[in-house]
């Protein structure tokens, strides 16, 4: 198979360009922000058996990794992700500590996995950037064997998530150019909805589909605060081409609209999320009825 197999599309141009060399340059910052949510991705391994576990999505290969760790040495975790920069920031992770994880530069709605090779397919906030998550996510289906279990971690809506978007509403009253979050288009807040990620699932080849809440504490210093804000979402996306000017004032609002989650030399925001669950039913399969949505 073609490991390199990518598509030219909007996704594959901003996590190869600026928002992918962002998630490298932040990558320890990131894995202490996300950290609370690689558990119950780990959980699913620990339930067992899992002998070949694809993590889609995989970024620099954090949940990747943590997953190579608990399989044996005839079990292996194969990480994706449409981004080069991160695929090669997880296989230099990988290599320096001797993991048997793999990690594949493509795009996983498209990809040529071999059928039926994965007993479980987890991801933490991978699966919302899809452009079509149908065609998608009945890849990932003929990825899976029979009865094999999916697990992913995706964001609530924005509104449940005020940090996530309190530095574009800060900045919008000085600049112009914020790329607006379209409703249902790929993106953060994609699958927010869990009525439509059941039905996406269901529509794709999955059964027995759960969704339940996951709400987290999610922590980081208040020292990188800024760095943080100025580097992701769409605020990120468009201030690097910003006069200094300019820059510095949207930089000095933005800081002051987050003060009500600094807590001493901490920044501290409650994160809201879905876990969902699905299984893969045999071919003969009657349907079942979607539990917890």
């Amino acid at each position: 198979m073609d490991i390199n197999q990518r598509t030219d599309n909007e996704q594959a141009a901003l996590w190869n360009g600026r928002a992918g060399r962002a998630w490298v340059e932040a990558q320890q910052l990131l894995d202490r922000v996300l950290e609370p949510f690689q558990e119950p991705l780990v959980e699913a391994v620990r339930a067992g058996p899992a002998h070949r576990v694809l993590d889609v999505g995989c970024g620099t290969g954090s949940t990747t990794l943590a997953m190579a760790r608990l399989l044996g040495a005839h079990e292996r975790c194969i990480g994706v992700d449409i981004s080069d920069p991160m695929i090669a920031a997880a296989r230099t992770r990988a290599e320096r500590e001797d993991a048997r994880a793999g990690f594949i530069c493509a795009d996983a709605q498209i990809h040529d996995f071999e059928p039926a090779g994965f007993d479980l397919i987890v991801s933490r906030f991978g699966v919302m950037f899809f452009d079509n998550p149908v065609l998608a996510f009945a890849n990932l289906r003929r990825a899976a064997r029979d009865d094999a279990r999916l697990r992913f971690i995706v964001w609530r809506s924005a509104a449940e998530n005020p940090f996530m978007t309190t530095a574009e509403r800060a900045a919008a009253p000085l600049l112009q150019n914020i790329p607006a979050r379209r409703p249902g288009a790929p993106g953060q807040f994609s699958l927010a909805d869990r009525h439509r990620v059941c039905a996406i699932l269901e529509e794709s080849g999955w059964a027995d589909v759960d969704i339940q809440p996951l709400d987290v504490v999610c922590t980081l210093p208040e020292k990188e605060l800024v760095g943080y804000f100025t580097r992701f979402g769409p605020l990120g996306l468009v201030l690097q081409d910003t006069d200094e000017r300019t820059r510095t004032e949207v930089v000095d609002t933005v800081r002051r609209a987050f003060d009500p989650y600094v807590h001493g030399t901490e920044v501290r925001f409650a994160a809201a999320c879905w876990r969902v669950d699905a299984r893969a039913p045999s071919a003969s399969a009657a349907p079942t009825e979607a539990a917890g949505v």
